[in-house]
């Protein structure tokens, strides 16, 4: 599989998610890079906006199975995870698996759990694999996380620690539809109240769970420069020497931009990455990982212009 290839596959998985998802194309877009980076995303957008029937079109798009956990306040880590069960027939413990285990999870609402809950995704988002009662079980090496946030409602809901927005790839910030675009969503959707399922809309399979292993495998070959790793570096260190940010991004951010940038090249046909590959995508791979300081709260400042100013004044490779 070459390149060229894997724009044709990004092409076909857009067609069969357009079936039922009216806009939101940078959604779609964020989404293909994050899968052909091994990674996973962070939506956060207000109440109906498509984030669940997006996860679940695109679930059905790529091949993988598709499971869903609606966060709440009492849920616990084992009703992520699952637990050991004993048997009284069998007089041994046997396991039941949590909805943790499937390919593509959506992890509905997850600022809604205590921290306790959101630390059971950890290990299954860095390692893909979980460990109950001292045994570990591995996941799908595909496995993604699509987690959701509601920004307008905070009562009652939990931040996520540091190290849970770490584990995320991306971090996109959805919009209300054009004019346009919601005009076809009404004239498309608005024959029930009930949502339809993505085989109802003709949702086919684009990609086969090999080619999407072959894919992410020449994803990883495509070519880095040294000046765009510069390019890459500068970023990251000027959000550590910029007043307005309290905690800039840290190394790891570096490593995860230059592999969503690789996937970005691949997705637009190209076997090397360009700046604006990195600029595109600077935003979302780092907006989660940074903190403003109190002085920039105060004077009323925001992540994502804090963000924008540090891209227009870092200067990109040519």
């Amino acid at each position: 599989m070459n390149v060229s290839d894997i724009k044709d596959l990004a092409a076909k998985i857009r067609g069969e998610v357009r079936k039922a998802v009216v806009g939101q194309d940078t959604t779609v877009d964020i989404l293909l890079t994050a899968l052909f980076s091994s990674g996973h995303v962070l939506l956060e957008g207000p109440p109906g906006t498509a984030k669940t029937l997006l996860a679940q079109c695109f679930a059905k798009a790529i091949s993988l199975d598709f499971g869903r956990i609606q966060f709440t306040p009492d849920l616990m880590p084992g009703d992520v995870l699952g637990t050991n069960l004993f048997n009284f027939q069998t007089n041994e413990f046997s396991l039941t698996k949590g909805p943790i285990f499937t390919d593509l999870l959506l992890a509905d609402e997850i600022n809604r759990t205590p921290p306790k809950t959101q630390a059971a995704l950890l290990e299954a988002m860095q390692e893909r694999k979980v460990t109950i009662d001292g045994d570990t079980y591995p996941l799908n090496p595909r496995f993604t996380v699509i987690a959701t946030q509601n920004p307008i409602e905070q009562q009652g809901t939990y931040p996520l620690p540091e190290a849970q927005l770490d584990r995320f790839l991306f971090k996109h910030t959805l919009a209300y539809p054009s004019r346009e675009e919601e005009f076809a969503i009404v004239a498309q959707h608005g024959t029930r109240t009930g949502m339809n399922t993505p085989a109802s809309f003709g949702i086919e399979s684009a990609i086969s769970a090999a080619e999407l292993d072959t894919a992410v495998d020449t994803v990883a070959g495509v070519k880095l420069k040294d000046d765009i790793i510069s390019y890459i570096v500068d970023l990251i260190r000027a959000t550590r020497e910029t007043p307005a940010l309290e905690t800039g991004a840290s190394p790891r951010a570096a490593a995860a931009l230059a592999t969503a940038a690789r996937a970005r090249a691949a997705i637009d046909g190209r076997d090397f990455v360009i700046p604006d590959d990195v600029k595109t995508l600077a935003l979302p791979a780092l907006r989660h990982r940074i903190l403003l300081s109190p002085g920039a709260e105060i004077e009323g400042k925001t992540t994502d212009e804090t963000l924008a100013g540090i891209i227009e004044q870092t200067a990109a490779p040519r």
